[in-house]
């Protein structure tokens, strides 16, 4: 419902429409030369379980009305606009986070996105073809001459530092894994301590491990480690578990530095699998680098809000957005806008004021109407 409701405010715009073989959505803008590579905007409108309702949202609603603003202007720009969402950004489904971005700039193959499977064994190829949005388009992306995205900033720095506008230099690396530690079940009052192959206790002493490997230093305090999802089978108060299903996040603006952290980490697997007298499998659901943006937008959002006399921080991102992606194909950058109660994300107190939303878009405006106007194919 939520992608029908976007795709008919693109149409509303008199926007051409077009899906590809993910389940991309992109909107079309035509410009004075139809031959030049178009200007791009876009995020993502899919949400974690407890998201907010700007998270992704707001770079898709604000690109349509950047449109909207041209629109009303009469002002056609030499290059063509376009604005995207991606499918699976948050990965929250099927375990891939940037998935629609990742297929459509070749970092994953179209096959494998396909096949990856839900919780309730779904496949992204099926529900994408349940709710009639597995399009006919090719799923490789003409790189455009330009990606910028307008993004609440899901943490507390520009709202403490009281800015206005985040000029996003670059996304920290990221992995993700998916653990299964396999145990025996038995019972919990008369099966003693020293006899136990507990699953649950060797999934607390990883996410423990992790927490000392943070607080040790020793990949500086930019290390930063979680454990999203932990389920125990049988799931029973006086059974010791037989099964730990959990989910390991480690992140740093360093991707060597995070290479040595999961240097250490991966082995402690093993470590704890052997000491508990258990199996533990891991599989890597999600490795993205360190990314740098391209300094010509940097330099454009911070000339475009100091032009609208809005005070502006260099920031990192710590969460991952479809941007990171489009970099590999062509000049991409982010705007970001505080959000209140210490910018809580991922959660249904996510707030940014319509002003904090406004800035930013108005930047991103500002921004894409002049590299739409750039000489070049």
């Amino acid at each position: 419902a939520g992608r029908r409701h976007v795709v008919d405010a693109m149409r509303a715009l008199g926007l051409a429409v077009t899906i590809d073989r993910i389940g991309n959505v992109y909107a079309r803008r035509e410009g004075r030369d139809p031959r030049a590579k178009p200007v791009m905007m876009g995020s993502h409108i899919d949400s974690v379980a407890t998201a907010g309702r700007f998270d992704g949202c707001l770079g898709v609603l604000g690109g349509l009305e950047v449109v909207r603003t041209l629109n009303d202007a009469r002002h056609v720009t030499r290059r063509p606009i376009v604005v995207a969402f991606f499918t699976e950004e948050e990965g929250a489904r099927f375990s891939t986070d940037m998935l629609g971005s990742a297929v459509a700039t070749k970092r994953i193959a179209l096959d494998r996105a396909w096949a990856l499977t839900d919780r309730a064994g779904k496949s992204v190829k099926s529900e994408l073809e349940a709710i009639g949005f597995l399009g006919e388009a090719p799923v490789e992306l003409d790189p455009p001459h330009a990606y910028v995205e307008c993004h609440v900033e899901q943490g507390p720095v520009l709202r403490a530092a009281n800015v206005d506008i985040g000029v996003v230099t670059g996304v920290q690396a990221i992995a993700w894994h998916e653990l299964v530690i396999t145990g025996r079940s038995a019972h919990a009052g008369t099966t003693p301590m020293e006899l136990r192959r507990d699953p649950g206790m060797a999934a607390a002493r990883i996410q423990l491990y992790l927490r000392a490997m943070v607080l040790s230093g020793r990949y500086t305090k930019q290390l930063r480690a979680t454990v999203g999802v932990t389920q125990y089978s049988p799931g029973l108060v006086n059974v010791v578990p037989n099964r730990v299903q959990m989910t390991v996040d480690v992140r740093h603006p360093d991707d060597e530095v995070l290479k040595k952290a999961l240097g250490e980490l991966v082995p402690f697997y093993g470590k704890v699998a052997e000491e508990e007298r258990v199996e533990v499998q891991h599989k890597v659901t999600a490795r993205t680098p360190n990314i740098a943006f391209a300094p010509r937008v940097q330099e454009l959002v911070l000339k475009h809000a100091e032009g609208r006399g809005l005070s502006f921080k260099k920031i990192v991102s710590g969460a991952g957005h479809d941007a990171q992606e489009m970099a590999a194909v062509c000049p991409a950058g982010m705007v970001f806008v505080p959000g209140e109660y210490e910018g809580i994300s991922h959660n249904p107190r996510e707030y940014s004021t319509k002003e904090q939303c406004a800035n930013g878009v108005n930047v991103m405006l500002d921004v894409v109407t002049e590299l739409a106007e750039e000489e070049g194919v």
